[in-house]
């Protein structure tokens, strides 16, 4: 983690907690179901606003609420925010979408060898529908995560990786081998997004107990059941009413531990832009 300053640091979840409003009041209007989760989540239970150090805010709409949401923020807010997702944005190399502030850029160091124009920015998550059976949401789950790690790499030869040593060298050469073939072969961007958005919907038209965003660290870390998230609560983020599952607390203990006591700084994470431009602050 590279820390900002206070001032710089305030202003941009200043701006962010303006995305999350006007957010919640089209969820608000035409009657789509979101929930806040991850470091959020956290948030909103530790501190009852942002982490201290935290400089994004991640929500999920189920599918069908999610692709509505997106047509609904291009049509009312066209003139004050961008869309950002692999459908509609050649070079952006991940599967959620980010509703971005027109006139401002945020390019986190991870992502800047994607060349993609991008802003400060709402994190928005489409969770799909699983198998009920395990075995069948575990080879959904492998081939989600699979091609959105393709994705990554036909535009990312060096991505993060959660490993150290000489594991991290040797998975790093052979991520930079795979990039250079996905180019060299002028694999589409395109093809495979589809690919992996293809096997998240596989269940989508059967009705199932769990719903997951299959394409983060973990394919399995932000998976939840209805019948257990289900309903909604609201919790208080920065002096607003942010909805979240209902078994929050359970979940961010499975995928966190103990995250009511303060990570060391060393454990600390956010995603200190490569670039960061205020502009003029819609």
């Amino acid at each position: 983690m590279r820390e900002y300053d206070e001032a710089t640091l305030k202003r941009l979840q200043k701006l962010e907690l303006g995305i999350l409003k006007d957010f919640i009041a089209v969820c608000k209007e035409y009657d789509l179901t979101y929930f806040a989760f991850a470091g959020t989540g956290i948030g909103a239970l530790r501190h009852q606003g942002f982490i201290p150090w935290d400089d994004d805010i991640d929500v999920g709409l189920p599918r069908k609420d999610y692709e509505k949401l997106i047509e609904i923020f291009k049509e009312k807010f066209r003139d004050k925010y961008q869309i950002a997702n692999a459908e509609c944005m050649p070079n952006y190399p991940l599967m959620t979408t980010r509703i971005m502030i027109k006139g401002t850029k945020f390019v986190e160091e991870a992502i800047k060898d994607a060349n993609c124009d991008l802003g400060i920015f709402l994190d928005v998550y489409a969770y799909d529908n699983v198998s009920d059976d395990d075995k069948e949401m575990k080879k959904q789950a492998r081939i989600t995560w699979f091609w959105s790690k393709v994705l990554i790499l036909r535009f990312i030869p060096k991505p993060v990786l959660p490993f150290t040593g000489v594991t991290k060298e040797i998975i790093s050469l052979v991520c930079v081998m795979i990039h250079a073939m996905l180019v060299m072969f002028r694999i589409s961007p395109k093809w495979i997004y589809m690919k992996c958005k293809n096997a998240s919907c596989k269940y989508n038209d059967v009705e199932t107990e769990r719903l997951a965003y299959l394409c983060d660290t973990s394919p399995y870390i932000n998976m939840i059941n209805r019948k257990k998230s289900f309903p909604l609560i609201e919790l208080e983020f920065e002096g607003i009413k942010v909805a979240f599952q209902k078994d929050i607390d359970e979940s961010l203990r499975l995928a966190y531990g103990d995250y009511m006591t303060l990570p060391p700084i060393e454990k600390r994470k956010n995603h200190f832009p490569y670039c960061l431009e205020f502009g003029d602050e819609v």
